[in-house]
């Protein structure tokens, strides 16, 4: 009596065991599906701000080339004008003295 007492004893215990195993394996199956679902699903949010931020780095890099050439095209206008303004300043200075001289000659002979 006591070994069939025993031996169901046994058995319950076991098919408690396999009971409880099969309910965590079922339970760590569920906690990794939840975790590959989210780690996708921020691998997508993840990859989409990378992308983002390529544009907009593409963008201000591109921004910024367009203004330092219109920085640079300006710059070059005004040497050039500034090259003009020195390569004809002497010519107006001889111009202008020249007269001032012509004036005081007038001046003096009166």
């Amino acid at each position: 009596m006591i070994l069939i007492i025993g031996l169901s004893l046994s058995l319950i215990a076991i098919g408690v065991l396999f009971y409880l195993g099969y309910y965590q394996n079922n339970q760590i199956q569920k906690k990794s599906n939840k975790l590959e679902t989210s780690l996708l699903s921020l691998q997508k949010e993840f990859t989409a701000y990378q992308l983002d931020q390529a544009r907009k780095y593409n963008k201000l890099d591109t921004d910024n080339k367009i203004k330092f050439d219109r920085i640079n095209k300006t710059i070059k206008n005004h040497s050039k004008r500034m090259d003009n303004m020195n390569t004809s300043l002497p010519s107006i200075i001889g111009q202008v003295v020249g007269q001032i001289e012509f004036a005081q000659d007038t001046i003096n002979r009166k």
